[in-house]
């Protein structure tokens, strides 16, 4: 069995890249807050996502344009729940988790 160990990377680097949004956003979600979060950053995150995933469709990789699309998805959401007025992020975050 000759194992590509090109492919078992960039598997890990993929999977990482996209579970590492999913703290964050559950974060957000739950305490229906951003504070400490920073636009700036997020949004560069997003232009990043966006750069990768267009790179990936001009090249045709599927390795690329997965990943970093559902990456971009994340980056997004965070980016636009910062952006959201402190009452909006609440409502938002209330319809995705309802408080019991």
């Amino acid at each position: 069995m000759n194992i590509d160990w090109i492919t078992v990377v960039g598997t890990i680097g993929a999977c990482a890249s996209v579970a590492s949004f999913t703290p964050q956003a559950w974060k957000i979600i739950h305490e229906r807050s951003t504070e400490g979060l920073s636009l700036g950053m997020f949004a560069l995150t997003s232009l990043a996502f966006a750069a990768w995933t267009t790179f990936g469709v001009l090249q045709s990789e599927w390795t690329l344009i997965i990943p970093n699309a559902i990456c971009l998805c994340f980056a997004l959401f965070i980016l636009g729940m910062i952006a959201l007025p402190q009452r909006k992020t609440k409502e938002v975050a209330e319809a995705l988790d309802p408080e019991e």
